[in-house]
């Protein structure tokens, strides 16, 4: 009896795995990248900013922006001990937990409502865009030059 539940779980395995298999190979590797229109408020033809100042505002946002990524990790990785503290006096440190005033609409309720009402999927909107930014390969990279990028803070 042992040998036969062996042998269907083997046949069961292998028939999910080549199911498996036949996914990935009609499914795209990568999601498509769906590039998202340009701001309203873009600046026109005459009002660019050199390409210096462009040039040090985008090493200054990925600088900023690897300063914010090592930040979150960090504090991930401080809050696995602070959430498993009882509130509480720890030497100089005071732990404790506090209500938010933000709001969120409850999706659960809401889809629970549409239900009930016949009225469909709940509506939704797509996030706003995010900025990427991204140096090319081979490029100099040279210091973020702060000057030019508090000359394009002037003028904007």
């Amino acid at each position: 009896m042992n040998g036969i539940r062996r042998t269907v779980r083997g046949l069961i395995g292998s028939l999910v795995e080549t199911a498996a298999d036949a996914i990935r190979s009609i499914a795209p590797t990568e999601p498509a990248v769906e590039f998202a229109p340009d701001p309203a408020d873009v600046y026109t033809a005459d009002e660019l900013p050199e390409t210096e100042v462009i040039e040090a505002a985008a090493r200054e946002y990925e600088r900023a922006a690897d300063q914010a990524r090592r930040a979150d990790r960090g504090k991930r990785a401080a809050r696995k001990v602070l959430d498993r503290l009882p509130a509480g006096r720890y030497g100089a440190w005071i732990v404790e937990r506090v209500t938010s005033s933000r709001e969120t609409a409850d999706l659960d309720a809401i889809r629970a409502t549409y239900k009930r009402l016949g009225l469909g999927p709940v509506p939704m909107k797509r996030c706003a865009p995010s900025l990427k930014v991204e140096r090319l390969a081979g490029e100099d990279a040279p210091q973020a030059d702060l000057a030019a990028i508090a000359a394009l803070a002037v003028t904007a």
